[in-house]
C-alpha cells in the first residue's frame, strides 16, 4: 500500500502487485513444505559440486542430469561405487534440483525405508510417509544393500519397488554391484526381479577413486 501511494500507481496495477506478491508466498511456502518433507541431507546443492574430483563422472553427464528430461521420461539412475565417490551427494542434488522445479521428490536411506514399510500398518507417521512416497514423481534410495536384509523385508522392498514401476523414478545409490545383490538378499530370484524393474529403464553411472571424505577429513588441531 505504501508503494502504491509513493508511486501513485492505478487500482488495477496495484491488485497485480498484490496478487503477483501473494502467487510469489504462496510459492515459497510450498518449496519449503515440499523441502521439509524430502528429508534431504544437510549437503545437497550440486553447485556447490567439486568437479575438480576424479570420479569417472563428467560435468557434462551432471549438467545433463540436472536438465531432468530422465525425469519427464521416467528413467531411473543408479550411481555405483565405493564409499565417499560422490554418489549421494549427486543423488541428494538432482532430487533437491527435482524440488525446486515442482517435482514430488524424496530422500530416504535404505535403513529408512526399510522402517517405514514396517512400520506403516502400526503408526501415523510411517504409513503417511509411506502414502506421500507413493505419490512420488523421484525417490532416492540411498545406500542400498549396504547390508543384508530378511525375506520378509526383501519382499516388502520388492512389492514397494514394482508397485511403482513406470509410475515413479528412482535414483538408487549403492556400493554393491548386480550380483552381489541376490547375497545381500538371499534370494537370486528376488534380487533378479528387483533389478529387472529397476534397470529396465535406466541409467547406470559407475563412480571409482578415493573416498572425498577421508581425502578432505577435518582435525581438531590446528597447524602449529
Amino acid at each position: 500500500m505504501q508503494q502504491a501511494q509513493s508511486n501513485q500507481i492505478s487500482y488495477l496495477d496495484y491488485l497485480t502487485t498484490l496478487l503477483k506478491t501473494e502467487a510469489e508466498v504462496r510459492e515459497a511456502k510450498s518449496l519449503e513444505r515440499q523441502l521439509k518433507v524430502s528429508r534431504l541431507p544437510l549437503k545437497h546443492d550440486l553447485q556447490n559440486y567439486d568437479y575438480t574430483v576424479d570420479n569417472g563422472v563428467s560435468k557434462t553427464q551432471i549438467n545433463q542430469l540436472r536438465e531432468l528430461t530422465w525425469l519427464d521420461q521416467i528413467y531411473n539412475i543408479v550411481l555405483m561405487g565405493p564409499s565417499g565417490t560422490g554418489k549421494s551427494f549427486i543423488a541428494a542434488g538432482l532430487c533437491f534440483d527435482a524440488v525446486k522445479a515442482g517435482y514430488k521428490a524424496y530422500f530416504r536411506p535404505m535403513e529408512e525405508l526399510i522402517s517405514i514399510l514396517k512400520m506403516k500398518e502400526y503408526t501415523r507417521s510411517a504409513l503417511a510417509d509411506y502414502k506421500r512416497l507413493l505419490k512420488a514423481n523421484l525417490i532416492v534410495i540411498d545406500d542400498i544393500m549396504l547390508f543384508p536384509i530378511d525375506k520378509p523385508t526383501a519382499v516388502n522392498l520388492f512389492n514397494f519397488i514394482n508397485s511403482l514401476f513406470e509410475k515413479t523414478s528412482f535414483i538408487i545409490t549403492t556400493n554393491k554391484s548386480p550380483k552381489e545383490w541376490s547375497q545381500m538378499l538371499d534370494d537370486e530370484v528376488l534380487a533378479t526381479a528387483l533389478l529387472d524393474r529397476l534397470l529396465y529403464r535406466c541409467e547406470v553411472l559407475n563412480l571409482s577413486g578415493k573416498s572425498y571424505r577421508m581425502k578432505n577429513r577435518k582435525t581438531i588441531f590446528t597447524n602449529e
